[in-house]
């Protein structure tokens, strides 16, 4: 090869080198970038330019016309990303349920300084007190104002628990809207990628760090599968279904229940619609399978946009609802918010109707053995209440409870005292029984042991308790899984700055290298002028 072609090959090891260290800077400037994957530099020989083709020789006398800077590739592992897409999309399910069972906890343990048992303690007491001296009107007004305390709190807890799923079911909006959003700009991702690498010269790293980093954020939302297409798109599939394709993708909204607010996810191209585009219904356009039992072994626990779904339930669940089993086990049991509802407003509602029943049963006893008597009745001859409803209506449930005005303002109308005299120690005794007989109730459904008021109370904090330990446990373990895959994930595609130091140096070495191969060349070329000059 002529000498002026031999700078040639110097110049390509300088360009070369220059752009392998510009490179190795840009890893080194983003060591800490989060989503941030290293890049590789590829290099390759140009092609060979032929000497000679002759047959007695044992190959092809060819010379190099030098170095090629042919690709910067990322280093990924494709199963270490879909392992830890996975499992960090099940530590944010058990994350999100974790936290339910604590804020539950919260609203149980902290009302305002007092634990809500202790309104229960409280009521009991004042019955064992009322038992000693039924006639006592302190002993009377100290019982209705127990009363009082302990539907107030009753009232305050379960609307805390409302509260909770209104803030969940916020967040069920908001978070319907992040996948959106992600989902649109992993579309425009994928039509700068195509574009950019079309000319099949470069690569468009930077993109595919962020376009990468969105799908690792989704895959905490939901369940998804994604692969990459032969032009550079990525296709993502969510909870099975097609969800992003190219340069589109299929919209999820939310369907908002007009009786509660509460947010149901669809895709929008899967619903019902009417000739004005108005959504009808939305059977089978639903991205999750709610009803399936929660299992590792079938993924069906993962993502936390799913595990907000099930925690909040689809309602305000009362003691109504635990009447069949079947239900409770289909639409109470599996939420988290729900059941608690349920199993809470069981306890008011056996509490408060026990205790109206002691005093109807005494004024029914009373004129049993006396006609026309008005024991432990009102002016309209009706038997005293101590709990009302708002509406009217039989449902004893905690919203639709009060305090009857008359004995609240008035509790020494109960009295305690018969139409003959005699202080009515029998009902006293029968609201005392009411509290410790241990058949009242059981828990739920699925829990056939009885147990009294006070012990369902701690049976059912207890229950909290367990599950809470349990789900922490699990979240626990999973968040060390996720940890240990991305601490994997992050030794292939992470930024080692020690090797990324070697590199520097090897690749400075060769721009000297290089650089020095032009000098060479260059003063033969000028030795070679001058000597023919003279």
């Amino acid at each position: 090869m002529s000498l002026m072609g031999s700078l040639y090959i110097g110049a390509s090891g300088l360009q070369t080198s220059q752009n392998a260290l510009n490179t190795t800077a840009h890893n080194m400037s983003n060591i800490d970038t989060t989503g941030y994957v290293r890049q590789q530099v590829q290099q390759g020989t140009r092609i060979y330019k032929t000497l000679s083709t002759s047959g007695a020789a044992i190959a092809y006398t060819q010379t190099g016309l030098g170095v090629n800077y042919t690709l910067v590739k990322q280093i990924r592992d494709q199963f270490l990303d879909k392992t830890y897409r996975r499992e960090s999309g099940r530590s944010a399910f058990y994350d999100t349920w974790t936290s339910s069972v604590e804020e539950i906890e919260n609203l149980f343990q902290e009302l305002e300084g007092e634990a809500f048992g202790e309104s229960i303690e409280n009521l009991w007491a004042s019955i064992q007190e009322l038992s000693k001296h039924p006639e006592n009107s302190v002993n009377q007004g100290a019982f209705v104002q127990r009363c009082g305390e302990f539907l107030s709190r009753a009232k305050s807890v379960y609307t805390g628990l409302c509260e909770y799923q209104d803030n969940m079911n916020f967040k069920i909006g908001r978070q319907v809207d992040t996948i959106n959003a992600y989902a649109e700009r992993i579309c425009e991702l994928n039509k700068e990628i195509v574009k950019i690498e079309s000319g099949k010269v470069e690569r468009a790293n930077d993109l595919r760090d962020e376009r990468n980093q969105l799908i690792d954020e989704l895959s905490t939302m939901a369940r998804i599968d994604c692969k990459e297409d032969v032009y550079g798109n990525v296709i993502v599939k969510m909870e099975g279904r097609e969800f992003i394709k190219e340069d589109s993708y299929n919209k999820m909204e939310v369907l908002t229940d007009p009786a509660t607010g509460f947010y149901t996810p669809y895709w929008s191209q899967l619903a019902t619609r009417d000739a004005n585009g108005e959504v009808v219904s939305i059977e089978g356009a639903e991205p999750f399978r709610l009803d399936r039992e929660v299992s590792t072994a079938a993924n069906s626990d993962i993502g936390s946009l799913k595990a907000m779904l099930l925690a909040r339930g689809n309602k305000r669940a009362t003691y109504k609802d635990m009447a069949d089993a079947d239900q409770y086990n289909k639409e109470i049991a599996p939420s988290i918010i729900m059941n608690i509802q349920a199993e809470f407003d069981q306890l008011i509602n056996k509490v408060t109707e026990g205790i109206n029943k002691v005093f109807a049963d005494a004024a029914a006893k009373a004129a049993n053995e006396q006609p026309g008597s008005n024991y432990m009745r009102d002016e309209n001859g009706d038997p005293y209440k101590i709990f009302d409803t708002v509406t009217g209506s039989p449902d004893f449930t905690i919203t639709n409870l009060t305090i009857n005005s008359v004995i609240k303002q008035a509790p020494s109308l109960l009295g305690f005292v018969k139409d003959d005299g005699k202080v009515d120690q029998e009902t006293a005794d029968a609201l005392k029984e009411l509290f410790s007989k241990d058949d009242q109730l059981t828990l739920n459904p699925n829990v056939k042991t009885t147990t009294n008021f006070i012990n369902y109370y701690n049976n059912m904090i207890i229950q909290v308790g367990n599950t809470g330990d349990v789900l922490r446990g699990i979240s626990e373990n999973q968040q060390m899984t996720v940890d240990n895959t991305y601490a994997a994930r992050e030794q292939v595609h992470g930024v080692s700055s020690d090797e990324e130091m070697s590199n520097m140096i090897m690749f400075q070495n060769a721009y000297n290298a290089s650089s020095r191969y032009i000098n060479v060349i260059s003063e033969l070329l000028e030795h070679i002028i001058s000597t023919l000059g003279r």
